[in-house]
């Protein structure tokens, strides 16, 4: 059989077919024979197509009539249906016209008669309740409780079916009075029952006050009732207390009294270690309530325990608040003494000199996350409770530390702000000639070694915030640890001020910095000198190398700065995810579907655990202070975010005011040795005329030049130490080159600079003095060269012109060569050497 597939298809080749066809033959049988079978099976086919077409076609034939009768059929049936639907919708009509007034009246008569029926049933009610005022006395009297319940109940539906009726005022008073009355006699049975766990008479108890509306009255006597025992748990602090003072005194009076014997006292109960026991006992006895109520109050245990709870939390808030903050002031030696915490120390009620300290702190936060390890029991035992009930019950368990973390951003900068007074940055050395390289160096490994220090007390900040508020306050932390910031960059700005006189580039404690290069002044450059000539040349280069190791001081505060400012952005990334979740991801609808996972376990869900978080159990409740929070945690996803924004500003002032001392330490050797070069005698000096002929002789560079081109040629060498110290692995090899370099270029930049200031003042220089500067300048430029400096242009023209004689100087200025020199330093020579140019 052929496959008749391909032939369908609309892109068909018959040339490929075949050639498809004859690939398939067996190899044995020959072509002609295979095309032969091949086109004798096509005709077969193509026949039996043929008659089965002819034979279709005659039958469709024959069907068209019969299909024609059909069609035919089928419309006159519709046309026949479509009369009869009309002439039932005509009746329709003649119908509701006649009718329409009838069901009108009916349905004013229906009216009528639900009237009279209401009616029937108010007077049927007025009169039940003429009759239950009259015999509820006897409902009473009778003791039964149960039909005393339902008898208030159908008084109380009975006045509600009257209404505001002037006659039944007093019933209306009476039932108020009736059910407050039933409530008391219930009070004492339900206490017992609650007491001794009767569960049947817990149960009928409650039926009764759910029938008069009073279900309240249920929650606030089974809170009443056991917050006498959860008290007396509480209240055995106080008594460990006093039963400890008193054997203490006593057994003070017994060792005076035994001729000084010594008698140990027994130590009285820290707060640190009774809390846990009182958390544990609070926590069995909510366990054994919760799971009392789940059998005698199945309908109502998820509101009761967790209610309790918080009416106990309620109870004791102020002892606690008082026991903490007692707590945390036991930990300090002085705040001990006068029986102060931490509360006391920020309402200033203290003696002058008392600080708060990181171990007041320390101590609040662990007995906070004592509270924490309790806070996260509760969430288990209760967590089939509804999500309001239990942030309102997380909020009740962390509410004695609310006034702790309203004041945090206050503790945290006291804090800091003491370690920071704390750290000591200058060199304990006595001053004295010879001294100062040795307290330059001691200052700076201060200085270098405080940093680390400072960014840990930081870290442990941010440590802090998040252990005790759970980042709810960290705008309150960033705000403290950028002030906190600002006051260590201002010590090391100060010790800036300081060392700029101990370096020699200040000559008094009003800090102010040297004259720059363009400025010197006489009498400046006059001390200066003086002072140099106090200072050995060894301990010139100790302060120079002490100088280039305030610049790893520098670079040591912009790293560590930096990196700390990241990992506190990561910090505050972190909360906006959490936060996000927690406080504006969850919102308490109705039906909780969010809560509890779906896996029957009874687990909160991630949504439901986020929002029982100690940060957002504060914030969902005060939605402003939620918000500004929010915004500023978004904020710090935005790479330009500076988290302390005015630190980051004073850093990068330390570095160019590091920068700036450290040029005019490096510059001040030059400056000493430049500050009178302008009025050196030599310049006017004119050379002796004798009467016998003597040999010329080449002039020599002088020692003020000499001087300052072996100070910069030894420079590369200072810097070298300072470099290997950036270079410590291979990859800084190429920053650590690049260091140096630009160093080594600034120091000879302004020392070039300071020079030409310098021959700018010379008033006039004779033919002797011209060629003693041209080779001083020759040497200052073969220095600068040796360094890889360019020669600025405005030294090539000053060299030129002077090593030029007088009377070629003119054709100089005039001749191609002219062209290439400083226009307005050539005319200043002229006007030196008296070269008149008109």
């Amino acid at each position: 059989m052929l496959d008749l597939g391909p032939f369908s298809n609309q892109s068909f080749d018959p040339k490929k077919w075949i050639n498809s066809a004859t690939q398939t033959r067996h190899p044995q049988d020959s072509l002609d024979n295979h095309l032969v079978d091949l086109e004798m099976k096509l005709q077969m086919v193509s026949e039996e197509i043929a008659a089965s077409l002819e034979e279709q076609s005659a039958a469709a034939l024959l069907r068209v009539p019969r299909a024609t009768r059909d069609v035919i059929r089928l419309r006159d049936d519709a046309v026949s249906l479509r009369v009869v639907a009309s002439g039932i919708l005509q009746k329709l009509k003649k119908a509701e016209g006649s009718s329409a007034e009838s069901i009108a009246a009916l349905a004013k008569v229906d009216t009528v008669k639900q009237r009279m029926e209401a009616a029937y049933e108010t007077l049927q009610d007025a009169a039940g309740l003429t009759q239950l005022s009259s015999t509820v006395e006897d409902v009473f009297a009778s003791g039964d409780l149960p039909r005393a319940a339902e008898t208030l109940a159908n008084m109380r539906h009975c006045l509600s079916a009257v209404g505001e009726v002037a006659e039944f005022a007093n019933v209306r008073k009476q039932l108020e009075v009736l059910e407050d009355r039933l409530d008391s006699m219930v009070q004492p049975r339900l206490t017992d029952a609650i007491s001794n766990r009767k569960v049947d008479v817990a149960q009928d108890l409650r039926g009764i006050l759910i029938r008069i509306g009073r279900f309240r009255s249920l929650e606030l006597h089974y809170s009443k009732v056991h917050l006498k025992s959860i008290k007396q748990l509480w209240e055995d602090y106080d008594s460990k207390q006093r039963a400890s003072k008193l054997s203490s005194e006593r057994n003070e009076v017994e060792r005076i009294s035994s001729s000084n014997e010594f008698q140990s006292s027994s130590p009285s109960t820290s707060f640190f270690s009774w809390l846990p026991n009182f958390y544990d006992e609070l926590l069995l006895y909510l366990e054994q309530e919760w799971k009392w109520c789940m059998v005698a109050f199945p309908d109502d245990y998820k509101n009761l325990v967790p209610k309790l709870l918080i009416e106990t939390m309620a109870a004791v808030g102020s002892s606690f608040v008082s026991r903490v903050n007692s707590a945390t002031g036991n930990v300090v030696p002085e705040t001990k003494a006068l029986a102060k915490g931490i509360l006391d120390i920020l309402s200033g009620d203290m003696p002058k000199g008392i600080k708060i300290q990181t171990r007041h702190l320390e101590a609040l936060i662990e007995l906070h996350n004592m509270t924490g390890i309790f806070a996260r029991n509760i969430q288990h035992l209760f967590s089939e409770s509804d999500l309001r009930i239990l942030m309102d019950t997380m909020k009740a368990v962390y509410s004695p530390y609310e006034s702790f973390k309203q004041r945090y951003g206050q503790m945290e900068r006291a804090i800091l702000s003491s370690e920071i007074a704390g750290v000591d940055l200058r060199g304990a050395v006595t001053r004295g000639v010879g001294a100062q390289g040795i307290e330059l160096s001691e200052t700076v490994r201060r200085m270098e070694e405080s940093i680390p220090h400072v960014i840990v007390l930081l870290e442990a900040a941010v440590e802090r915030c998040i252990n005790f508020t759970g980042g709810s306050e960290a705008d309150e932390l960033i705000l403290a640890l950028d002030d906190i910031m600002l006051q260590y960059i201002s010590t090391l700005h100060e010790t800036l001020k300081s060392l700029r006189v101990v370096c020699g580039v200040d000559h008094g404690g009003d800090g102010v910095s040297s004259k720059k290069d363009t400025g010197l002044d006489k009498k400046d450059g006059t001390q200066s000198t003086r002072k140099v000539d106090l200072i050995s040349n060894e301990e010139e280069w100790s302060i120079v190398q002490g100088a280039l190791q305030i610049l790893t001081v520098s670079d040591c505060l912009t790293s560590r700065s930096s990196v700390f400012e990241a990992s506190l952005r990561a910090t505050l990334a972190r909360l906006s995810t959490s936060f996000s979740l927690s406080v504006f991801g969850s919102s308490l609808d109705q039906n909780q579907s969010h809560v509890v996972s779906d896996d029957g376990t009874g687990e909160l869900s991630m949504g439901g655990r986020a929002a029982l978080d100690v940060a957002a159990v504060r914030l969902v409740d005060v939605p402003e202070k939620a918000r500004k929070l929010f915004n500023l945690l978004n904020q710090s996803k935005d790479p330009r975010f500076h988290a302390l924004s005015h630190g980051s500003q004073r850093v990068t002032a330390f570095a160019d005011t590091v920068n700036e001392l450290v040029y005019d330490v490096l510059i001040s050797k030059v400056r000493q040795r430049l500050s009178d070069v302008s009025r050196l005698p030599i310049w006017s000096s004119v050379e002796e005329q004798t009467a016998y002929h003597l040999p010329t002789f080449s002039a020599y560079p002088q020692s003020y030049v000499t001087s300052v081109g072996e100070y910069l040629l030894t420079l590369p060498q200072q810097l070298e130490p300072l470099a290997e110290g950036i270079s410590n692995n291979d990859a800084n090899n190429d920053e650590a080159q690049f260091f140096a370099t630009e160093w080594m270029f600034k120091v000879a930049e302004g020392a070039t600079a300071l020079y030409m200031e310098q021959l700018r003042g010379i008033q006039f220089i004779s033919d002797r003095g011209a060629q003693q500067l041209s080779v001083d300048i020759e040497y200052l430029s073969n220095v600068l060269s040796a360094l890889s400096m360019p020669i600025p242009p405005v030294l090539a023209t000053f060299h030129t012109c002077l090593s030029t004689p007088r009377d070629q100087l003119k054709d100089l200025l005039k001749s191609d060569s002219g062209s290439q020199l400083d226009l307005p330093t050539a005319n200043l020579v002229c006007k030196m050497r008296r070269v008149n140019l008109d």
